[in-house]
């Protein structure tokens, strides 16, 4: 019996052949798109290099080989080694901006708003998660995507405004960075000494970038214990009332007298800069994008992640809220406390005693301003290299994103270093700054993490697509409501009125674009409204 020569091709194997490339083709219509231009590291700006990435240890079984979908059953040891971007992301929900809203909350609102905070962090926890998603399933952080996705100048104009809200957020945390280093030195170290002494956090980074990122994800997870157990000795030390704290975190609870409280606690949870962050910190694991399985393996990994880390951001938000809540509610301090004075005043409620509470409020700030500082300089890094595919040496990225922040910062604290009423209107107006880039954020990724020749089978469903938007919509109502009530309080004069008129109407009509451009809004929302419409017509 002769067998065929090697250059043809047996009847039964045609077959076979034709299935194996309905297979293939099958699936690389379900996967997330690479787009040829984003395919080598040599040549475009990546989030990591494969050498620098945290390879998943697993032992590959005969279905773990021929199935792309098979997902491997759950391992405390994978956990662990997923165990990392999410910590770091939600260092956001702990800066000392967000520590200044939970003071000044607690001191107004005493209780009442403890509801508003956690169902404010399962909506920052969504958005988070969908950060994470468009990172993993698409092997590209948000940046990048974007600068795919929209043209020149509409990708420089996001460029700008998630450089502007970094700004922003960078100053306060420097700032309140600087106000702890003052109280741990007892005053003998001025506001921009401080500055200058946080500035330096830009060559420990680097530094510890040399050793590995889960040598610096270690070092945050120091950090954030750090702030853990400041504030939680605080907590345990003002004995707040444990029926008020649950009443509180179950009823909802709303006064006239508490809305911009209320306001500024759901408008702290969405950090512009923090959603770019995330979307390229998940990619410092090695996931292969082009075996599902595996892509839903690390999304589960990453849910569980960031919802412990949440979890913990929320506890620690808990007990700053509280203790101002039980020593300054409904006393005459209350609305003239904020992130200068709050030490001063915590001293005099409170004494000394073995461990001075002023002294504890300056270790747990400080760790929550130094590690702020430090992922801005890495999501600075991500944004800028994202947008413009800048292929720097990581220390000249560093200096370059930690300029932009430190040069206005030191100027600020010379300015206002004596004068903290000139400190909290600084404070507004740089909340403001910040409420303005958030649609400029969550438009892109609710666009992106909606399409299937981005997201492939992993782009998110109808009943998930509306709730996001909900929440997105929810978010940007609210601080739209925060500008709109600082601006009326703010803005005078019949110049500077036309001005603040002339830059709303190009604001909203480029948020009007991004959502017109991306087919943003779920379609299923409209078609079915048509649908119904079109229904009873017919009856």
């Amino acid at each position: 019996m002769n067998s065929p020569n090697r250059g043809e091709e047996s009847p039964k194997e045609e077959p076979d052949r034709d299935k194996d490339a309905a297979e293939e083709s099958e699936s690389k219509r379900l996967l997330p798109s690479q787009s040829p231009s984003l395919s080598s590291d040599d040549e475009n700006e990546v989030a990591f290099e494969s050498r620098e990435k945290v390879v998943i240890v697993d032992l590959e079984t005969p279905e773990s080989i021929l199935n792309v979908d098979y997902v491997p059953p759950f391992s405390w040891k994978k956990l662990w080694l997923f165990t990392g971007p999410g910590f770091l992301m939600s260092i956001a929900f702990l800066d000392p901006g967000n520590l200044e809203g939970d003071l000044q909350a607690g001191a107004i609102a005493g209780y009442s708003l403890l509801w508003l905070l956690m169902w404010a962090t399962f909506m920052g926890l969504l958005i988070q998660l969908l950060s994470a998603r468009v990172g993993v399933a698409t092997g590209r952080h948000l940046a990048e995507l974007c600068r795919e996705e929209y043209p020149t100048w509409a990708r420089l104009v996001l460029w700008f405004m998630a450089e502007l809200a970094l700004i922003g957020a960078d100053i306060q945390e420097v700032i309140g960075s600087a106000i702890a280093i003052q109280i741990l030195s007892n005053g003998a170290l001025p506001l921009w000494a401080g500055v200058l002494i946080t500035a330096s956090d830009c060559f420990v980074f680097l530094f510890l970038e040399n050793y590995g990122v889960r040598k610096l994800e270690a070092v945050f997870a120091v950090l954030i214990a750090t702030m853990a157990l400041a504030f939680a000795w605080m907590f345990g030390d003002t004995k707040p009332n444990g029926k008020e704290l649950l009443i509180g975190i179950l009823v909802p609870r709303l006064g006239s007298k508490t809305i911009r409280q209320a306001v500024g606690v759901v408008g702290c949870v969405i950090m512009p800069h923090n959603v770019f962050l995330h979307s390229a910190l998940v990619q410092s694991r090695d996931i292969d994008p082009k075996k599902r399985g595996r892509v839903q393996e690390a999304l589960n990994y990453y849910t569980i992640e960031s919802s412990v880390a949440l979890l913990v951001s929320f506890m620690i938000n808990l007990f700053v809220t509280t203790v101002f809540a039980k020593g300054f509610y409904g006393t005459k301090q209350a609305n003239n406390i904020g992130l200068v004075n709050a030490g001063q005043y915590l001293e005099e409620k409170y004494g000394g005693g073995l461990f001075p509470i002023l002294y504890i409020w300056g270790i747990g700030l400080l760790a929550a301003g130094q590690s702020s500082t430090i992922t801005g300089t890495y999501a600075g890094q991500f944004i800028m290299g994202g947008f413009l595919n800048l292929r720097l040496k990581k220390w000249l990225r560093a200096l370059i994103t930690r300029s932009f922040a430190i040069v206005p910062t030191i100027v600020v604290a010379l300015v206002f270093n004596t004068s903290e009423a000139s400190l909290d209107i600084l404070n507004e107006w740089l909340n403001v700054l910040q409420s303005i880039q958030i649609p400029f954020a969550l438009i892109p990724l609710l666009t992106l993490v909606s399409k299937e020749h981005v997201m492939g089978v992993f782009r998110i469903g109808p009943t998930l697509e509306k709730l996001a938007w909900t929440v997105a919509a929810l978010v940007i109502i609210i601080n739209g409501y925060l500008l709109l009530d600082f601006f009326v309080s703010e803005v005078k004069g019949l110049l500077f009125g036309l001005f603040i008129c002339i830059w709303t109407a190009a604001y909203i009509a480029f948020i009007v674009y991004l959502i017109s451009r991306g087919g943003a809004l779920p379609s299923t929302w409209f078609s079915i409204e048509l649908s119904k419409r079109f229904s009873a017509n017919g009856t």
